[in-house]
């Protein structure tokens, strides 16, 4: 991205200019387009030509006295006419030397033309006003210049380093004092960065921020949402000719030029980011990694992250939401089976191999037969030994999202160790685990976790894995002794031996069931507390 050297200069408004303190010396009156105020002055030039208009080159305050208009109002008239024509940001007339008041005809092709028009009723040395005026540009010329190679040399320095995308966008933040938002061309939020309270604001309106900011210029840099004096400024992301987002200053309340510079340093630092990182988890997965991540966590509210979730293109008014966890599903599998099937919903990949996906269906469909179906294709794709689909019930309110979430987590952590992966129902849920879960949901319970260890005392104290193991499988088939010697490949008689080797070390009777229910149930707490 190249950065010109007009866009490096910020500008004073014609309105700021007007209240410098020199130029309050010489009692300015606006006289016409005093609703074109906020122009911007890329410089200021002295000219009394009626022909000024060849001279310049847009964006320049001029200043004349009229001596060489005076008493021809045709020249009056041309004089405003081409200065309009070469986008002067404004023109202001001494008074005293050809006019003592503003001419009538100059003032009213002036209001036509929407050009602002001020005139001086004190005499004013207009070297002053020109001193001035470029001494404060060049000063914010330079420290638009400093700026920008600070922003880039941090920004460079962070992707050096290996800094995620957030951090980048944090540092973005820092310098533009607003909220910040990267979004693909869909407009789905990829992240946010900024004040939370003021990022949750932008957030929750941002469908209709984001039709009316680009509704109007799609593909183009500039300003969106309003008038330049609004803040809002984007930058395309991308490269080779092909646009795939936009970084945008929300509210951005420092002048428009330092913001567009900005938004281009921060562009530029965004794509190399992206192009280094090469088959890494894309921004897309990272948005709804985090924002499922703070789901489950609970940490923020649910209702905090509502704005998120919108602005993330996950459907939210009135819907029926679906919370599921799967096991080693692989989550672009899983994002492309929910864009076949027409599901909307977000996807993104936790801890120890388990994936969230978060279904949003209209609430007039089935809930339950959708889940189901999506199930059976997956496991039906990768083959049920493989994949366990958990599901919470069914949640008509965001707020219980979090809830049901976590319980998908719990029945999916509950089955994870277990053998009986292709007797599940497609879809597995609470009432599904049986004993296996509630034990998986108290497994933190100092009362249990003391319990598992007296139970299992004289086989946990020698750390016996192969008598363990056994205990696990006889518990686990019913005490099933024929199944038990099968699956440890060992003779009938060489596992009477082991059975008897543990009832010796825990003083139980596996035959009776009472102290082979206790067994049993210590041992699901100890696999429990070990995953």
């Amino acid at each position: 991205m190249t950065i010109t050297l007009d866009s490096l200069e910020p500008a004073l408004s014609v309105r700021q200019v007007l209240t410098l303190e020199r130029v309050l010396a010489g009692e300015p009156e606006v006289v016409a387009g005093a609703s074109h105020l906020d122009r911007p002055v890329r410089w200021v030039h002295v000219a009394e030509a009626a022909d000024v208009g060849v001279m310049l080159t847009g964006g320049e305050m001029v200043l004349t006295t009229g001596v060489l208009l005076a008493g021809d109002e045709d020249k009056q008239a041309e004089y405003v006419r081409s200065l309009h024509r070469a986008e002067a940001a404004a023109v202001v007339l001494g008074l005293g030397r050809a006019f003592p008041a503003a001419p009538d005809v100059m003032r009213r092709a002036a209001e036509r033309c929407g050009l602002p028009m001020v005139v001086l009723h004190r005499p004013f040395p207009f070297a002053e006003l020109t001193e001035e005026v470029q001494s404060r540009l060049v000063r914010r010329k330079f420290a638009a210049v400093s700026l920008s190679e600070a922003v880039r040399t941090e920004l460079t320095a962070l992707i050096t380093a290996g800094a995620p995308l957030q951090r980048l966008l944090d540092e973005v933040a820092r310098h533009s004092a607003c909220p910040v938002v990267v979004t693909n061309l869909a407009h789905r939020v990829l992240g946010t960065a900024g004040e939370r309270p003021a990022v949750d604001d932008v957030l929750r309106d941002w469908e209709r921020i984001a039709r009316q900011a680009w509704g109007h210029h799609p593909g183009r840099s500039g300003t969106g949402g309003g008038t330049e004096g609004d803040g809002w400024i984007r930058a395309e992301l991308g490269g080779r000719g092909e646009h795939w987002g936009r970084i945008v200053l929300c509210g951005y309340r420092g002048d428009t030029a330092t913001g567009r510079l900005l938004a281009d340093r921060a562009a530029e630092a965004l794509v190399l980011h992206r192009m280094l990182a090469g088959d890494a988890c894309s921004w897309e997965e990272q948005a709804a990694q985090s924002l499922l991540t703070d789901l489950v966590s609970g940490v923020v509210p649910a209702r905090q992250l509502l704005p998120r979730a919108r602005a993330a293109g996950l459907p939210v008014n009135r819907r029926t939401f679906v919370p599921l966890v799967v096991r080693d599903g692989d989550p672009a599998r899983l994002e492309r089976l929910l864009r076949l099937l027409g599901l909307p919903g977000l996807v993104a990949e936790l801890a120890d191999g388990a994936t969230a996906v978060l279904l949003s269906l209209p609430r007039d469909q089935d809930a339950g037969a959708l889940t189901t179906h999506f199930a059976t294709r997956l496991r039906t794709e990768t083959g049920p030994e493989h994949t366990v689909v958990a599901a919470a019930e069914p949640r008509a309110a965001w707020d219980d999202v979090p809830t049901g979430l976590r319980e998908a987590q719990h029945v999916a952590d509950a089955v994870a160790d277990s053998s009986t992966v292709l007797e599940l129902p497609p879809v597995v849920r609470l009432k599904d685990v049986h004993l296996r879960g509630l034990i998986r949901l108290l497994r933190d319970d100092p009362h249990v976790q003391s319990f598992a260890e007296r139970e299992l005392d004289g086989l946990l104290r020698e750390t016996d894995e192969d008598l363990l193991s056994v205990l696990r499988t006889y518990l686990a088939t019913g005490r099933n002794k024929s199944r038990t010697a099968q699956l440890h490949h060992v003779s009938r008689p060489a596992l009477y031996r082991r059975l008897e080797s543990i009832q010796v070390r825990l003083g139980v009777d596996l035959d009776d069931f009472e102290q082979a229910a206790s067994v049993h149930i210590a041992l699901l707490a100890h696999d429990a507390q070990q995953q």
